[in-house]
């Protein structure tokens, strides 16, 4: 197999190492098999094999010591550390690197390297190419070796003649040491075969011995070793060893190797018991958990200490203690409490034997906590929630809340072992995460449908209590007068009513409107709890809301109709700020409050159980503004509304006197508002504090049931308030829509040549409205106080910059015609400015912006993106998307939409 071959000839009488090279041709040779194929080959042969193959020649030695082949068995192993021997690498070229430059100095300082008179003095090179000296002792060395019978990296084996024949252990090596083999190995390159060697010869002998044997009494291991702390150990070693066995019949050697390790395992496991048996902790217990720890993990004494451990025998507490002692409607929690303070007291004990009984490694606390969750948490906590639920539904409710909570408290008094690690309270709190994960689902339905059930059945008992009284009041002032005439005369009846002495109509209190400024006082019922903090400065006594109190006491029937007549009308006008209710708010907001807490318990958990909770305590508060908002609140509104649109203002002589059910309705207004600022308090503390909400995530389902309950209220608001006005407003829309010319905002281009007639000014349109809205509300003007004159100035305005967008939103406005609506929006603007009300002029200065964006000419579409996503340039008035739809309205948009959205994702406003 050698690529050298001597050729033939006749040897010299005095031959010499020189001659002989002389001599010696070169001929190519071929293997009979590729190299791959023979190096996947030695993969698999035996180890004593393989090293007779490293001896047939210098090709197959190369074959047989490459290093990658002992790395590969180490790896197996889990002795190789690629880090390890990177570094150690590094360090050894290091380290040559600097013997071989001190070694070069020393050879240049030997040699005489100098400076003599002024030349440099040459180098000595020795110019000999072949020492035959050097090649005799070489020689030498090489016979030595081929006389020794030890192999490199196995010096201590002695090869047998028979390839099946077993490797001896070498007397001179120490039972003793051969129990620490493994923590001398070292990973190293180019060494990997030595260090592997070192193993083999350490355990093979034991290794094949023991799958010779036919009993668990033959092996030697057994007699070599006789504590089975070392027995433990040298079995341990083998089945580390077993990995590195490719060689044929590896199979069954590592079963047999499996099945001795099974039969000690199971005498250990004999042992353990027994001082199972007599609780020896800190003796047999202790020695023998030791061992199967040495052994395999001690998996199976880990599982015999929890299977057969006393407490899962004992009775700690009984479930329906819980339902016996409470009544039909409740839950006792003492019971339950008392049961898990006991539990955990157990359960530390237990802690604390495990740390004196099982060596470091396996969290067997975590074994035993798991059995405990699953043998005794669920078998208490399980037929509790069944009877609960089966009993009543506001008892299971609070038996799941409670005991949860209690089982969270348990979880952190648990004490760790020292073997539990620092996630030990995030795996207890998992731990009862899976005791209640199977209740979850079902709690939450029933959390949330229990609210709605609660807050429909408050409202409608509100309702049919509001209706009886109605029907009463009636009977009571018209029962002796006929009801057709009372229905013909009704606005003559009512115009006679409000002209009565201001004593005769219920208190009015006047106050900012609730949609547009904070409330400086109002009339209430019931005070507001402090933990809604409303502010409400001395309000006056009102009579009692239905349901909640004492009904008012009627007062004598009047004997004339007109007196019947206008105390009916002074009680429905009366009767609208009691059309909902204060104290039905904070009952449901109570109601909300108890199942939010609840349920949010459940929230600790986290993963997909937290955010369900989470989610759950969402749809309780949104549950809470459907019901609050459309069954109770907006409700009230239009009943309101509907009576306030039985009085018609047109038919009134007097104006300023028609607005006068607009001072009543404001009361109801006020409570309407005091209910948006006691949502808005609720939603700060239950859901935005407590992260069940985030507030800045308008896609939140809270955040849009919030928005849309403030939106239902402004909506309710205005559409009291609007009663009054509408009239003017529809006259408003009416100009807009006859006057308002299509050629005003988008003159007719008028052909080549020619230039355009621009009228400087405002359109006719926009005058009319101007001055019909200004005529109307100055007819107010001294009729009330200035806070309701505000308060319907701003209603004024906010419905005319409302009729006015809306009417722009329906023009198509060129850039020749945006010069007319820039004078629209300043003639607005100066009539505002008028009103003396800051905050609606916002609205028109914003407007009079809005209209740059029609100036803006088409090649300008970057300077228009701009004006569109610049927030701060209409001071919040209008968003970024309101803005978009304005700038379609554009004659031209079509040509230069397409440049315009590209600039706006340029600068970061995606709006569409």
């Amino acid at each position: 197999m050698s690529n050298f071959k001597r050729a033939p000839q006749a040897t010299p009488h005095h031959s010499s190492l020189l001659s002989t090279l002389k001599s010696t041709t070169m001929i190519e040779s071929k293997p009979v098999l590729p190299a791959e194929i023979i190096s996947r080959i030695l993969d698999y042969l035996p180890i004593p094999d393989l090293l007779s193959f490293a001896r047939t020649s210098k090709r197959m030695l190369e074959m047989v010591y490459e290093d990658s082949r002992w790395v590969q068995r180490l790896h197996a192993m889990g002795l190789w550390n690629e880090g390890e021997a990177r570094k150690r690498f590094e360090e050894g070229m290091k380290r040559k690197r600097e013997v071989m430059r001190k070694r070069h100095e020393e050879e240049a300082k030997r040699l005489g390297i100098g400076v003599q008179n002024g030349v440099g003095a040459q180098r000595k090179v020795s110019t000999t190419l072949f020492d035959a000296g050097v090649e005799e002792e070489r020689q030498r060395r090489s016979q030595d070796v081929k006389s020794r019978v030890s192999v490199d990296g196995f010096e201590t084996l002695t090869l047998g003649s028979k390839a099946q024949s077993p490797i001896e252990r070498a007397p001179m090596l120490d039972p003793e040491a051969l129990l620490n083999i493994f923590s001398g190995v070292r990973s190293i390159r180019g060494s990997a075969r030595l260090e592997y060697g070192k193993i083999y010869a350490a355990l093979a002998p034991f290794y094949f011995d023991l799958a010779r044997s036919r009993s668990h009494v033959d092996p030697v291991i057994f007699r070599v070793y006789r504590d089975p702390e070392q027995q433990a150990q040298m079995l341990a070693h083998l089945t580390v060893f077993a990995k590195s066995d490719w060689a044929q019949g590896w199979r069954q050697r590592e079963e047999r190797l499996v099945t001795m390790i099974g039969v000690f395992e199971n005498a250990v496991l004999r042992e353990f018991e027994k001082g199972y048996e007599v609780w020896d902790i800190d003796g047999s217990m202790r020695r023998y958990a030791h061992v199967l720890g040495v052994l395999n993990g001690g998996h199976a004494g880990i599982e015999l200490f929890v299977q057969k451990h006393p407490i899962f025998n004992e009775k700690l507490g009984n479930p329906m203690e819980c339902i016996n002692q409470a009544s039909s409607d409740a839950i006792a929690l003492e019971p339950s409490r008392e049961f898990l303070e006991s539990l955990a007291v157990k359960i530390n004990e237990q802690a604390n034997i495990i740390d004196r009984v099982f060596p470091t490694g396996e969290d067997v606390l975590q074994v035993f906590l798991d059995k405990v969750a699953e043998d005794i948490l669920m078998e208490y906590v399980t037929p509790l929630f069944d009877e609960a639920h089966e009993r009543n539904l506001t008892s299971y409710l609070k038996a799941v809340s409670g005991i949860f909570e209690q089982s969270l408290r348990f979880s952190l008094s648990l004490k760790p072992s020292k073997n539990s690690g620092d996630d030990f309270s995030e795996k207890t709190k998992a731990l009862v995460a899976r005791v209640f994960e199977p209740h979850v689902d079902l709690y939450l339905t029933e959390e949330a449908d229990h609210f709605k059930k609660l807050a429909e059945s408050e409202v409608d008992e509100w309702d049919k209590q509001l209706s009886e009284q109605e029907a009463t009041k009636e009977s009571f002032y018209m029962g002796n007068f006929n009801r057709q005439a009372d229905k013909k005369d009704f606005l003559s009846s009512f115009k006679k009513v409000v002209m009565m002495p201001v004593n005769v109509l219920p208190t009015a209190i006047t106050m900012p409107f609730g949609g547009m400024g904070p409330a400086s006082k109002t009339t209430l019922a019931a005070p507001v709890p402090k933990s809604l903090s409303v502010p409400v400065s001395n309000p006056p006594s009102r009579p009692n809301t239905p349901g909640h109190g004492p009904p008012s006491p009627l007062p004598e029937a009047p004997t004339d109709e007109l007196a019947a007549k206008a105390a009916l009308m002074t009680s429905k006008l009366e009767g609208i700020k009691s059309l909902f209710s204060i104290e039905v708010a904070l009952d449901l907001t109570h109601s909300a409050k108890a199942s939010i807490e609840r349920a949010a318990l459940f929230v600790r958990l986290g993963g997909q159980t937290g955010e369900e909770a989470r989610e759950q305590c969402e749809a309780i508060f949104v549950v809470l503004l459907q019901i609050l908002g459309t069954r109770h609140v907006k409700i009230g509104f239009d009943k309101a509304v509907e009576h306030l649109s039985k009085y018609n203002p047109r038919e009134v002589s007097e104006h300023q006197q028609g607005v006068a059910p607009l001072v009543t309705f404001l009361e109801l207004v006020n409570v309407g508002d005091l209910i948006s600022q006691m949502i808005d308090v609720f939603y700060e503390q239950q859901l935005a504090a407590t992260k069940l909400a985030d507030r800045n995530d308008f896609l939140d389902p809270a955040v849009k049931a919030k928005k849309k309950f403030e939106q239902m209220l402004d909506e309710s608001v205005a559409a009291g308030l609007n009663k009054g006005i509408d009239v003017l407003m529809d006259e408003v829309e009416y100009l807009c829509a006859t006057l308002q010319k299509p050629t005003d905002y988008n003159p007719l281009d008028p052909g080549p040549g020619k230039l355009m007639d621009f009228d400087i000014g405002p359109t006719l349109a926009a005058k009319q409205v101007v001055q019909l809205v200004e005529s109307h509300t100055k007819m107010l003007n001294g009729s009330t106080d200035k806070n309701t004159l505000d308060v319907f100035n701003q209603e004024v305005g906010l419905r005319l910059f409302t009729a006015f967008c809306k009417h722009l939103k329906r023009q198509r406005v060129s850039t020749d015609g945006a010069i007319a609506l820039i004078s629209d929006t300043n003639l607005f603007y100066t009539y505002i400015r008028t009103l003396r009300n800051s905050d609606l002029l916002e609205y028109f200065k914003a407007l009079r912006e809005l209209s740059q964006i029609y100036l803006i000419e088409a090649k300008h579409a970057k300077d228009m993106a701009e004006v569109i996503a610049d927030g701060g340039r209409f001071g919040g008035v209008f968003r970024a998307e309101e803005v978009y739809e304005f700038a379609e309205r554009r004659a031209d948009w079509y040509s230069v939409k397409r440049e315009v959205e590209r600039a706006m994702y340029g600068i970061g406003c995606g709006i569409m």
